[in-house]
C-alpha cells in the first residue's frame, strides 16, 4: 500500500484536519511516514491568510517535488480553495482537493493513483460539515467543532476559502470527544473559524456544547482557541468562572485599537465595548492568560490611529499579542482601499509592538513567579526536563522528579526564562 508524508501550514483548524485525512488513509490500509522521500503520497495542507503563508506553500511544495520527483504531491486547505486557478498550473501539484471534497480526500487520492479521474471544484459540491480532530502520542487534542464564517470582514479571503458558517452537532461533537478521551489525551482544544457561532444551523448554542463537554470527567482541562468579542457573553463568562474543566485562558481577536480602523474592518464592536467584556471576564474568572490577534497597517492606518492602538494595548495589558502584517487578499474589499501602508511603515510599527508584547509577556509571567501552578506534562526529553502548560497557558520547564508524560503536576514557578517562559520546581 501507498505511504503518505504529512505537511501542515496554518492554524489549529488545519492541524485537526490533517490528523483526520492521516486516519482516512491508514483506515484504506496506507502507513504514515515522517518525510517526503519515503512517500508515496506527498499532502500539503495549506494556509492563505497572507501572502507570506501563500509564499510559503509555494515554497514546500517545489521542495517536496524536488526531494522526491515521482512522489504524487496533493494540495488541500485555504490555498487550494483560493488559488484554484494558479495551483493547477504549478507543475509540482498532481491533485488539488476543494473543501467541499475534504471528507473523501483518501478515496480521491487514491483514486487518482488508479488513474481514475476526479476534478474537484471549489464551486461544486454542499457545504456539508467536515468533523475533524487531532489525537495520538500527543497530550493535548485539536478538536473542530465549527467551520466558515458569516462576518465577511474586509480584510478576510477566509470566506471563500472555507464558506459559510456550519458546523457539528452536540451529539457529534461529544462523540469525538470520547474517541480522543479513549485515547488517553488530557486536553482538548476547541477549534473554529468562528467558534462561537457554533450550532446555529441545529438551533444549538456554543454554551451548551460547553456545558456538556465539561461533563466528560476524563478530560480535564479544555481550551476555547479563539473567540469573537461580540460572542464573549456574560453567560460565557459566568460558566468558565465555575465550570469544572475550562481554564483561564482566552483568545479574543482584537485587530485594532483605533475604532475608526475597526470600522473600515468591518469588525462588530467598539474598543470600549471590547475593554468591557474584558474587564467583566476578569471579575469573574480572575488574571485570566488573554491572547489577542492584532492587523497591523491596514489601508487607512494613520500615525495616530496606530498610536491609539499602542496606548490601548498597554492600558488593557494583555498576556500576548499575535501580530500580522497586513496583507492584500485576492478579491477582498480592503485589497482595493486608497491609502495602502508603505512596507516599511507597517515594518516600524510591526518592531513597536513586538517590542511591547516581549514587555506585556514579561508583566503578565512575574504575577505569577513563586506560585504553584498545575502544569501538564507534553514531552520530557532525555536529560530530563520536562516540558508543559499552567492551566493559564504559561509555558513551563522544570526538572523531572516523580513526573510522567501525559500527566498534570503541581510546579512552583521560580524564575522568567524569557519569551513568555519559566522555569520551575516540581513540588
Amino acid at each position: 500500500m501507498p505511504s503518505v508524508f504529512y505537511y501542515t501550514l496554518g492554524c489549529k483548524l488545519n492541524y485537526s484536519e490533517t490528523s483526520t485525512y492521516q486516519r482516512q488513509f491508514e483506515a484504506q490500509g496506507c502507513k504514515s511516514v515522517p518525510t517526503p522521500t519515503e512517500a508515496t503520497i506527498c499532502i500539503l495542507n495549506s494556509c492563505a491568510v497572507t501572502e507570506q503563508a501563500q509564499k510559503k506553500c509555494r515554497q514546500e511544495l517545489h521542495k517536496m517535488r524536488r526531494l522526491h520527483p515521482e512522489a504524487f504531491i496533493v494540495l488541500v486547505g485555504c490555498y487550494a480553495d483560493l488559488m484554484l486557478k494558479e495551483a493547477q498550473v504549478i507543475d509540482t501539484v498532481d491533485l488539488i482537493v476543494a473543501r467541499h471534497d475534504k471528507r473523501r480526500l483518501a478515496e480521491l487520492v487514491l483514486d487518482s493513483l488508479q488513474g481514475k479521474a476526479h476534478t474537484p471544484s471549489c464551486t461544486a459540491g454542499d457545504e456539508n460539515y467536515f468533523p475533524a480532530f487531532s489525537k495520538g502520542g500527543r497530550t493535548r487534542a485539536f478538536l473542530k467543532i465549527q467551520d466558515g464564517c458569516n462576518y465577511h470582514c474586509t480584510y478576510c479571503a477566509i470566506p471563500q476559502a472555507r464558506g459559510e458558517s456550519r458546523s457539528a452537532t452536540i451529539a457529534e461533537v461529544l462523540e469525538q470527544v470520547q474517541a480522543i478521551a479513549e485515547a488517553g489525551i488530557l486536553e482538548v482544544v476547541i477549534t473554529g473559524v468562528n467558534t462561537g457561532d457554533f450550532g446555529k444551523a441545529h438551533h444549538e448554542r456554543f454554551i451548551d456544547l460547553m456545558r456538556a463537554l465539561d461533563t466528560i470527567e476524563a478530560i480535564q482541562r479544555y481550551r476555547i482557541s479563539s473567540l469573537e468579542p461580540n460572542l464573549l457573553s456574560n453567560d460565557l463568562i459566568d460558566f468558565v468562572a465555575k465550570s469544572r474543566a475550562f481554564l483561564p485562558h482566552f483568545h479574543i481577536p482584537l485587530q485594532s485599537g483605533s475604532d475608526a480602523v475597526l470600522r473600515a474592518m468591518g469588525r462588530r464592536y467598539t474598543t470600549q465595548r471590547y475593554a468591557e467584556r474584558i474587564a467583566k471576564a476578569r471579575e469573574w474568572v480572575g488574571n485570566f492568560f488573554l491572547g489577542i490577534d492584532l492587523i497591523v497597517g491596514f489601508p487607512g492606518e494613520t500615525e495616530a490611529d496606530f498610536e491609539k492602538t499602542y496606548h490601548f494595548l498597554e492600558e488593557l495589558a494583555p498576556s500576548y499579542l499575535h501580530l500580522f502584517p497586513y496583507s492584500q487578499r485576492p478579491d477582498t474589499p480592503a485589497a482595493t482601499y486608497p491609502n495602502q501602508v508603505p512596507p516599511m511603515i507597517i515594518k516600524r510599527r510591526m518592531e513597536q509592538l513586538m517590542q511591547l508584547n516581549a514587555a506585556l509577556q514579561e508583566r503578565y509571567t512575574h504575577l505569577f513567579i513563586n506560585t504553584t501552578q498545575k502544569v501538564l506534562v507534553e514531552r520530557i526529553s532525555k536529560d530530563g526536563v520536562a516540558e508543559g502548560h499552567t492551566e493559564n497557558y504559561l509555558p513551563t520547564k522544570f526538572s523531572v522528579k516523580k513526573a510522567q508524560h501525559a500527566t498534570i503536576v503541581p510546579v512552583l514557578l521560580t524564575d522568567y526564562l524569557g519569551e513568555g517562559i519559566v522555569a520551575g520546581k516540581e513540588i
